[in-house]
């Protein structure tokens, strides 16, 4: 069971994942979420340095996609200046809206990785896809209060997978 919350891959920050390392594992498109994955919950729009990163994935040739739980106005004002797909309420862990953002890319999901700052949400609907995943340290150090008791439920988690030695990076 405890698999399930098992990234593939740890990556201290969005920026750090790199489209040639991707093109070079077949990947073609990622599922990313929004809050404290992209930018902190409460900021409005992409940093300079994301707009950048956005812009390296697509001359790479690697689709974006934007799902988040969030509503469709977060979403869809912090996706459209950044001409990004998005999927709004997308009820993470469930898998439809990750199937829908890999059809509509037309993908296969090898190709296909998610990224996000949550075990219980991007990691856990990720892995349930079969899909290749990686967690980021969440941007900012406070959550919005629906993500609080995720995170609590987070930091038992990565303490389990940590005594059976799976995990080595800290919290």
């Amino acid at each position: 069971m405890l698999k399930h919350f098992l990234p593939n891959e740890h990556a201290n920050r969005i920026l750090d994942i790199r489209p040639e390392i991707l093109a070079e594992r077949g990947i073609k498109g990622i599922i990313t979420d929004l809050d404290n994955t992209l930018v902190a919950w409460d900021s409005p729009e992409a940093t300079p340095e994301l707009q950048i990163w956005f812009e390296e994935m697509r001359q790479e040739g690697i689709k974006v996609t934007i799902v988040s739980n969030n509503n469709e106005a977060r979403v869809r004002d912090f996706s459209n200046p950044i001409d990004t797909p998005y999927i709004y309420k997308a009820r993470k862990p469930m898998t439809k809206a990750f199937k829908k953002a890999i059809k509509d890319m037309g993908l296969k999901r090898e190709e296909i990785v998610v990224i996000g700052d949550q075990l219980l949400t991007d990691v856990l609907g990720g892995n349930r896809l079969g899909v290749y995943t990686i967690l980021v340290v969440p941007v900012a150090k406070s959550d919005g209060w629906a993500t609080k008791f995720n995170r609590k439920m987070e930091r038992y988690l990565l303490s389990a997978m940590k005594r059976k030695g799976w995990v080595d990076w800290e919290d």
